[in-house]
């Protein structure tokens, strides 16, 4: 019971932003997920200090949390890291492991840009579905 005048603690700031992700082929290793503001961060946002990561196992049905943010535009990016070592395995320049954008960005020669995968962020919670594409 609350004491009189007393006042619940807020809300925690900002809109929930959550991803459904669909078409994994295995439930082996990890999905690395970011999320970014920042065109010139995407899709690694190794450049971004504030862009929200998260690193989960692999699983069939796997959601994707990232909490409430602050209203803007973002884009998501996730690589199925089925060995576990952090990062997107290549050979020849083409993924091994699956990877995905949201807004389904197409990729042609190399990542979608910023702009063919942001979507924005305002006062509804935002729950999102990324297709895992693997092409070996």
């Amino acid at each position: 019971m609350f004491a009189p005048g007393a006042l619940a603690a807020p809300p925690p700031p900002g809109t929930d932003v959550s991803v459904s992700v669909t078409g994994m082929r295995s439930t082996k290793g990890q999905v690395l997920a970011c999320l970014t503001t920042r065109a010139d961060a995407f899709p690694d946002c190794a450049k971004d200090p504030q862009a929200r990561k998260l690193t989960v196992p692999a699983a069939e049905n796997l959601r994707l949390d990232f909490g409430g943010v602050p209203d803007g535009r973002y884009a998501v990016s996730l690589i199925h890291d089925e060995n576990g070592n952090g990062k997107l395995d290549t050979r020849l320049i083409i993924p091994r492991e699956g990877y995905g954008f949201s807004r389904d960005a197409a990729v042609r020669m190399g990542p979608p840009s910023f702009k063919s995968a942001a979507f924005d962020v305002g006062a509804e919670a935002v729950h999102l579905t990324i297709r895992m594409r693997y092409l070996l």
